[in-house]
């Protein structure tokens, strides 16, 4: 599997690891869920170490990612990324696998 994060979403995720204090077991777990305006919404959120069905990605930067393994199937090639505009910022997700999204940016279809 392969998931992408730009360099400013690598430090941001960094800083959020960094400000919790956690060990080096902690990383990013990326998931789809159900739900949103399209049918799915990707969740983000940084965990301690991952649970024993997750596939684990170590990126070269020292960034540990945390995949469930109903997510893997929506998820490989997606490059999430960090934006700032005047409407405020967050991570947006470019995902190869989706055919439809909404104006959330945070929604999809597949």
């Amino acid at each position: 599997m392969q998931i992408q994060l730009t360099e400013i979403a690598l430090t941001k995720v960094q800083s959020f690891i960094d400000d919790q204090g956690l060990g080096q077991n902690a990383g990013l777990r990326v998931a789809v869920l159900p739900g949103g305006c399209s049918g799915f919404q990707y969740g983000l959120n940084i965990e301690e170490a991952p649970e024993d069905e997750d596939e684990v990605l170590n990126l070269s930067q020292g960034i540990r990612i945390f995949v469930d393994p109903f997510s893997v199937q929506y998820l490989e090639g997606i490059e999430i990324d960090y934006a700032t505009s005047m409407m405020g910022s967050g991570f947006t997700f470019n995902n190869p696998a989706a055919s439809g999204g909404c104006g959330c940016g945070s929604s999809f279809t597949a």
